[in-house]
């Protein structure tokens, strides 16, 4: 892995994460710095559930400790495109028609 986890492939950073030199919330914690720091200027993660990420990221933390470990990404932040519903967020597809939906329930890709 990188010094920079921001430049590290998918593949080393599930290493790290898998070897515990490296835990998912404090991943997670390192990608939300990058997306205060860089997201004004490019507007590029426009709905942002950052408690719930916390959340998850430690579960994801506790699984590895326990050697629970589920999935080839497992503990692995990342983001979901707006046009996926997540429930209890925005999901418009970019079309200002469907300005205020809200999911009901998450996709299939995002479970």
């Amino acid at each position: 892995m990188n010094r920079d986890p921001a430049f590290s492939s998918a593949s080393a950073l599930l290493r790290a994460l898998r070897s515990r030199r490296i835990g998912s919330l404090e991943l997670l914690d390192h990608y939300l710095a990058r997306i205060e720091r860089h997201n004004p200027a490019l507007n590029a993660v426009v709905v942002r559930d950052i408690e719930a990420a916390r959340k998850v990221a430690k579960a994801r933390d506790r699984a590895v400790r326990n050697h629970a470990a589920r999935g080839p990404l497992h503990g692995l932040p990342m983001t979901v495109k707006e046009s996926f519903d997540v429930a209890g967020l925005p999901s418009t597809w970019g079309m200002p028609a469907l300005r205020g939906n809200i999911a009901q329930r998450n996709a299939s890709a995002v479970d």
